[in-house]
Order: structure tokens, then C-alpha cells, then sequence
């Protein structure tokens, strides 16, 4: 057997390894969540050492960047830059909620645990950008202003939320379609300044 052979072979039983060990934790990361995940469960459900594990990821910085790229990399975010096709306001807020809510539900075991156990997180700051994003790409097409558009920025912020989205339909019990129509509607709501209304209503006799 040549050496080269042989340094081919170690290196794709390395990737093997690697790969195994990276599976072991996004699995224990959306069961158990991140923060009781241990290195010696990993490296048990990988079939390897604790050794083995540190000699591929040294530290929990290093795993969780794995992890997190090969897991974003199965569930890509829905791109909002398709929905700027749609140049109704509201059309367009309901297509990225519709989007955002079937990606919070394919997402639902592994994001509920990494919010409770690692919201801030230099890992999950691309999570977070992503969203922030998307609430600007969806606000476009209102034309607003100042405190009106504040408001609407801040009612879209929120109905994008996965905290929102899992309120509206595990507490809740609300379908994926009656949680975007609700958020919908509020959101809508937001685009009116509150103050506005007030000073507009009839004078009470």
C-alpha cells in the first residue's frame, strides 16, 4: 500500500470522525440543548474518545461554529430578497411571515434550546442578524416615517419573533396560518400611531 494511499485514507477517516463527532452534538444540541450537553456524551453517541473530540474541536467555541455551519447548512434561512418581487406592503409581510413561521417549525427542537441556552452567544449573532434583515426588507414598501414607522419597524420585529411564533401556536394552539393572519393584523395595526388615533377620536359628550 503506497503512502500516499495511506495519508488518503487517514484523511478521509479524520473527516469521517470529524463529521461524526459534529453529528453527535447538533443531535444532543436540539434534545438536550447546549448547556448540558457534555463532551463525554458527544463523544460517546460519536463513538470515539474525549480525546478524539478535543483533538478535532480543542474548545466549545471551535464545536460550536461547526455545528452551527453544518446545521445552517441543512436549514438555510428563507431569503428575503425574493419577497421584494411582492410590492404590496401587506402581500409581502405575509409571504415572509409565511416563510419564517414554516422555517420556525422545521427549526422548532434545535432554536427553542439554543435561545433558552445560548441567546447571546457570539455563535447565534448571525441568527439574529438574519432576522433583523428580514424586518427591514419586509418594512420597504410602507413608506413611513419617523414614530409611524418605529412603530411598524418594532410590530415587525415581533411577529417575526420565534419566541411570537412558538406563543401563538404551542401555547396558544394556533395553526401556522391563523398565527401569521393574527400577526398580520396587529403588525398592520402598528403602521397607525396610537397618539394619532386618539387625537382623531370624537370628543366624548
Amino acid at each position: 500500500m503506497s503512502r500516499p494511499y495511506q495519508l488518503k485514507r487517514r484523511a478521509q477517516h479524520q473527516d469521517q470522525t470529524r463529521q461524526r463527532i459534529i453529528e453527535a452534538a447538533i443531535e444532543l444540541h436540539q434534545t438536550i440543548g447546549p448547556a448540558a450537553t457534555t463532551v463525554s456524551e458527544i463523544a460517546e453517541r460519536a463513538e470515539v474518545g474525549r480525546v478524539t473530540v478535543y483533538r478535532h474541536f480543542p474548545d466549545e467555541p471551535t464545536l460550536a461554529r461547526a455545528c452551527s455551519g453544518q446545521y445552517f447548512k441543512r436549514h438555510p434561512f428563507p431569503d428575503p430578497d425574493r419577497w421584494r418581487a411582492r410590492t404590496d406592503p401587506v402581500e409581502r409581510l405575509r409571504t415572509g411571515l409565511r416563510e419564517t413561521y414554516a422555517y420556525h417549525r422545521a427549526t422548532q427542537a434545535m432554536i427553542s434550546h439554543v435561545l433558552a441556552d445560548a441567546r447571546d452567544h457570539p455563535v447565534v449573532a448571525p441568527y439574529h442578524d438574519h432576522w433583523r434583515r428580514v424586518t427591514e426588507v419586509l418594512g420597504e414598501p410602507w413608506r413611513l416615517r419617523g414614530r409611524r414607522r418605529a412603530l411598524l419597524r418594532a410590530g415587525i420585529a415581533v411577529a417575526l419573533s420565534f419566541d411570537t411564533w412558538r406563543t401563538l401556536t404551542c401555547e396558544q394552539r394556533l395553526s401556522d396560518n391563523q398565527a401569521v393572519e393574527l400577526m398580520l393584523r396587529l403588525t398592520c395595526d402598528c403602521a397607525h400611531d396610537p397618539d394619532e388615533r386618539t387625537s382623531n377620536a370624537p370628543a366624548k359628550r
